[in-house]
This record gives structure tokens, sequence and C-alpha cells, in this order.
């Protein structure tokens, strides 16, 4: 019951982004009893930590969130989102799924592997943050970085985020799509709609590059990828009167891409189109990640192995999804997957994990250590 009382304690923490509210602090104890060396890292209003137990390659890391997404109405659900409650063999609570459990899993099949084998080989590391779930710019990149610079490197990095789709243990996410956003202005000439000779209507004007922007085949994909698409999420333009043209509009998309496209090609095929049709505009760019994989090798194995002795059943690879903190990390650690419970309630109201998947869960990650650590 360990893995369920530590998971309970950490639901108990209000840890709403970027507020840790000492769950960290939780974690901290149990890994310095351990002997892990413990570095704090605070960037900004950010609280992170390091931690390592050996000195030797190759370094097997555990890495997640302590914040969570805020409850919504609490009087939606049917136990406080921040008083963690048993009922129906399920684990209710803010961070249930996403991913307090995991965290907890974390500590006990590290505690459980080194009770079994205090003289493995390697290191074990966990890399927490508590901007996940925000903006994550003090986070988990910020860690990243400072590891960089002074020459550290991980070998293998396990994400504790819930990626299993219908039954737990289906689904290890060896990688993720690339994320990459616009916001475009297109300039026309504002004027009386009774009189749209003495005007140039912007919306008109770009209708026929958002066509073909939409109708676009950026790529095809790979083998572990689906095509990079691109969608509109917002249109802005207007002055609110009905007998106006506008001025300007205002178009936000995005790509989710994949290791088949960059970021500087999308750029470019996006102002070929628009260039080409003509528009006077202005176009900022976010690049908020980009894709990594991670392809059959030591870790996928390593862990599909686990999942299999613990589950009886084969996972699938998968990259499908949003961003997540794996995205810095692949900039240190060539193998980079995500393993955790069911995503089914993730963000929802009444948020929760089976009893019945915690302890597959903490054996999941003990067996994956030992599966690399043990005689490497």
């Amino acid at each position: 019951m360990k893995t369920l009382e530590l998971a309970k304690a950490l639901i108990a923490r209000r840890s709403l982004t970027p507020d840790d509210a000492g769950c960290q602090d939780i974690l901290i104890e149990r890994l310095e009893k351990l002997g892990f060396g413990v570095e704090r890292m605070r960037f900004g209003n950010v609280d992170n930590f390091w931690a390592r137990l050996g000195k030797d390659a190759p370094i097997v890391c555990f890495a997640g969130h302590t914040d969570v997404v805020p409850s919504g109405p609490v009087a939606n659900w049917e136990s406080d989102p921040f008083a963690p409650e048993i009922r129906d063999g399920m684990l209710y609570g803010r961070g249930a799924a996403d991913m307090k459990t995991s965290l907890a899993a974390f500590v006990t099949a590290i505690e459980s592997f080194i009770a079994n084998h205090p003289d493995h080989k390697g290191s074990i590391a966990l890399l927490i943050t508590s901007d996940e779930e925000g903006i994550a710019v003090d986070g988990t990149v910020k860690v990243v970085e400072a590891l960089d610079a002074r020459g550290e490197r991980i070998d293998y990095c396990i994400v504790g985020e819930p990626t299993c789709a219908a039954r737990f243990g289906d689904t290890i996410k060896n990688g993720r799509r690339g994320s990459l956003s616009g916001k475009l202005t297109v300039k026309g000439i504002q004027g009386h709609i009774a009189y749209p000779h003495l005007a140039k209507n912007p919306i008109h004007l770009v209708s026929p590059a958002i066509a073909e922007l939409a109708a676009t085949t950026w790529d095809s994909g790979n083998e572990y990828f689906p095509p990079t698409t691109w969608q509109i999420s917002n249109i802005h333009g207007g002055t609110g009167a009905t007998n106006v043209i506008p001025g300007t509009v205002e178009i936000e998309f995005n790509f989710r891409f994949s290791t088949a496209s960059t970021m500087d090609s999308l750029k470019a095929r996006v102002h070929e189109v628009l260039d080409r049709h003509g528009l006077d505009y202005d176009l900022d760019w976010s690049f908020t990640g980009k894709p990594y994989l991670t392809p059959q090798g030591s870790l996928v194995d390593a862990m599909a192995s686990a999942i299999r002795e613990a589950k009886g059943i084969m996972p699938e690879l998968s990259t499908s999804g949003g961003t997540s903190d794996g995205r810095f990390i692949a900039d240190i650690c060539p193998q980079v997957v995500e393993f955790g419970p069911l995503n089914a309630t993730i963000h929802k109201i009444n948020e929760c994990i089976a009893i019945e998947d915690i302890e597959p869960l903490r054996a999941i990650y003990e067996k994956t250590l030992e599966n690399l650590l043990i005689g490497s």
C-alpha cells in the first residue's frame, strides 16, 4: 500500500500550476533517505529538483510534474478534489491520473529496486517540475539547460504521463509531435460596406490562401508519426458593426508536425502561399516544441518487457496526443518514453485511477529499472 498512501499524500496538496504546495518536499524526504543527492532548482516562481543516486553510466531518469490543472467547479465533484477518496475500487482526486500516482510509483519502485539490488550498476535520477501544466518556461526546460551547460547527460528517461487508452498497459508513447503556431494579420482598407470599391476586404483577400493551406498535404508522416496537420484556431475581424468592411483580419493557426517536416520547411511553405496570393500581411511565429522520437531499442524493449510481465499484454507504440516535457529532455537524452495510467479522466471532473492499476504501475517501473541496470 506504500504507493497508494504516497499518492494520497500528494493528491492532498493543492498544487495548482506553478505552486508545488510542498509535494516536492515529500518526494525529496523519501529520496534523501535512499542516499540521493538532491539539487533544488528554482527558476522564477517555479520549483524543480534534480536528484541522482550513483556516479556511473547508464543513467535512468524518471521525469514528471507535481503541478495539476484547476479542479473546475468543486460542487460538480462527488468528493473534494484535494481530499483523496477511494470509492468503488477507484482513487479519486485531482492529479490521481495526471500524474501524482506516477510520481508515487517512481519513488516506491526505486525504494524496492534498491532494497533488492543494493549493488546495482549505473545511476538513477529524477527530474521533477511544478510547471508542466502551465506555460512551461521555468520548469523542465530550465533544468535541462542547466544540466546541458555542465555536460550532464541522461541515457534513458521515463516520463510518467498517463498514456494508456483502453486498458492499463496498452500504450507506450515513444515520441510526440512538434507544435508550431502562427498569428497572421492580413491588411486591407476599412470602408463603408455600401461602397466596396473604396475599400479592400482582407477577409475576402485571404480566403483563397486559407483554402489552399487547409487543403495542403504537408507530409505523409512516417512509421511512427501521422501526417502533419494545419488547423485554424481563431479568426478575428471587423468592428462589430454590420456596415463596415474591416481593415484587418487576424488568423491564429497551429501545426502539429512529425519528424517528416521541420519548423523551417513549414514556415517557408506558408510564406510561399501567402506571397503568391499577393497579400499584405504580418506573420508572427511561436515555436513551442520540436518533435522527438525514440525508435525501438533498449528503453522501449525494457519497458515493453516489464509491461508484458506485469499485465500479460504487449503495448503499442504511439506518438499521438499533445506535447509533454519529453520534448525538452530529448535534447540531452537519446531515449525518452512516456508511460503511466489510463488517460480517460485526466483534466476532468472526478479524475481517478483504478486501485488495481497502482501496484502494477510500480512493478513496471521497477522491472524496467532491473532490465536496464542489472548486469548492464
